[in-house]
């Protein structure tokens, strides 16, 4: 009985973990599906999963400071409240605005202040070898429940609605409500006075970041395709297309970001952000390799259930199934890691997941071919999965382990900032890449065909100058016959179009598997030892 109470805070931590997850890759394998009952489009589902991604990522660090200023229990609160608010819109919404509204605003907003609090509060309820057990936990927790949410979302959208998830979410976060009451807290520090001006240049640096990175597959990066027209103005100054420009402007607000919280430091007054945390190693490479891990994990979750919806026509269901070996490879190695943690060092541990989860991108860019069929594809699933099972049992452990107590919300919230820095940009700009390959190579293809009539091709290449839908092969012919095209013709622009998803895939995911094998030279600040049964900070290598 003392043993259920004593772990009974980590349980509630751990059951918010899962929901906060569990949220970032549900809704993946009902793209198809959502869209059509919101009346939109691929493009629209995916603005809405890049804005859940960058809420949470923009004020995240807000949200942390907001736990250090009410008490982190209370923020847990709050948080818990705003997101099953968050849930419930969500559930209603009769269209992608109120879709946007409840899940990618008011849901993004409560996680920010549940996520840091998550953090804060497992390490102000453990201490020595029952904190690392709580991390670790929670580490496993996050790579299970990412590996559950594609099934979860699958099996829900299939046989009711996917409105049903949300449904759920907002039943969970009333019984945690409910039931939080019994976590113990910190004095909060109500005097705690949050820099304005510090929020607002790090919320509007990364969305204007990662709204010209979507934009991209519009716009293009940097010669411009469609860019807006505004009157009958073009705005693309200098002939360059406004994604650069954006691009070029976030890179600059972060930058004063930066400088304002060093100069906040400096004059002793409370930064957003202590900059002089990101001078330890350990934490460094940890938050870095959190973000190429989300990245990657992000990325496939994106272009893999899209490919197999819209072009393969899967349902949600086999959508899941298909991917159900990496959330296998997850599970089952997010538990071997946690176990690993107490013998292997964190570096040795991070590397080889690094390392497993760009050999099993590189394997299923290997199985690449018209159905993802074969056993080639499922083994590359299953190791990407084992690869992200490894890095989650490990990394958050690592981060929270770098710094002393008083600093484990702000680092709970820079956590979660990587995070879903990683899963917008993944969502961003893989899904933008992916598109934008498939408007090009279609028309390239079609326009280098001499056996389309001249004014086919001509006619194929105007109309994808905006982009090509994201239609099966068959549909593609049939829209080609409905148009008076003849079989002949139909069949050979349909089969150009197929060829062309093929290769936009190969090419999205050989980006993904680029940026992993670059994750691994983030590993080298990651702790060389085993991490000790103390309350002390893990020591930089």
């Amino acid at each position: 009985m003392q043993c259920m109470k004593r772990w009974f805070v980590l349980v509630l931590l751990a059951v918010s973990q899962f929901v906060m997850i569990l949220d970032s890759t549900v809704m993946n394998v009902s793209i198809s599906t959502v869209a059509a009952d919101l009346g939109t489009d691929i493009s629209g589902m995916q603005a809405a999963i890049t804005f859940y991604a960058l809420t949470m990522a923009a004020f995240m660090l807000t949200g942390g400071k907001l736990g250090d200023k009410w008490g982190r229990s209370r923020a847990f609160r709050v948080g818990s409240i705003v997101y099953g608010i968050g849930s419930l819109t969500t559930a209603l919404s009769p269209n992608l605005t109120v879709l946007m509204l409840g899940w990618s605003l008011v849901e993004g907003l409560g996680a920010v202040l549940v996520i840091p609090a998550i953090a804060a509060l497992a390490a102000i309820n453990y201490s020595g070898r029952e904190r690392i057990v709580a991390f670790s936990a929670l580490g496993a927790v996050t790579g299970f429940a990412a590996a559950a949410g594609p099934l979860i979302g699958g099996l829900v959208t299939t046989y009711a609605s996917w409105r049903y998830v949300f449904v759920g979410e907002t039943i969970v976060m009333i019984i945690v409500l409910l039931v939080s009451g019994r976590i113990r807290d910190v004095e909060p520090d109500p005097k705690l006075r949050i820099d304005l001006l510090s929020v607002v240049l790090s919320a509007s640096g990364m969305a204007i970041l990662v709204f010209g990175l979507l934009q991209s597959k519009t716009w293009g990066w940097i010669v411009p395709l469609d860019p807006p027209v505004v009157g009958d103005v073009i705005i693309a100054p200098l002939g360059v297309s406004p994604v650069a420009y954006l691009i070029l402007i976030a890179v600059v607000v972060l930058w004063l970001f930066f400088q304002r919280q060093r100069a906040l430091e400096r004059s002793g007054r409370k930064p957003l952000l202590s900059v002089s945390l990101l001078r330890i190693p350990a934490l460094r490479s940890g938050l870095t390799m959190f973000m190429a891990q989300y990245f990657a994990i992000a990325a496939l979750f994106f272009v893999v259930p899209v490919y197999l919806q819209t072009i393969l026509g899967y349902d949600a269901l086999q959508t899941g199934l298909k991917i159900l070996p990496l959330s296998v490879g997850l599970i089952l190695f997010s538990i071997l890691g946690s176990r690993l943690s107490t013998v292997r060092s964190a570096r040795n541990l991070g590397r080889i997941g690094q390392f497993t989860l760009a050999a099993g991108v590189l394997l299923v860019l290997g199985a690449i071919q018209p159905t993802l069929s074969g056993w080639l594809f499922a083994v590359g699933m299953f190791v990407v999965g084992a690869g992200f099972g490894l890095l989650a049992s490990q990394l958050g452990n690592v981060n929270m382990s770098a710094v002393g107590e008083k600093d484990t919300s702000e680092v709970g919230g820079l956590q979660g900032t990587f995070q879903n820095l990683g899963s917008s940009f993944g969502t961003a700009v893989v899904g933008s890449v992916f598109i934008l390959m498939l408007t090009s190579g279609f028309a390239t293809a079609v326009e280098g065909d001499a056996s389309i009539p001249e004014d086919v091709r001509q006619q194929v290449v105007a109309a994808t100058s905006m982009g090509a839908p994201i239609l099966s092969q068959e549909q593609a012919e049939t829209a080609l016959t409905d148009a008076g095209a003849t079989a002949e013709v139909a069949s050979d622009v349909a089969q150009a179009y197929a060829d062309a998803q093929v290769e936009s895939l190969q090419q999205s995911l050989f980006l993904v598997f680029a940026l992993t094998v670059i994750g691994l030279l983030l590993s080298r600040g990651l702790p060389a030892k085993v991490v000790a049964s103390s309350d002390k900070p893990a020591a930089s290598p």
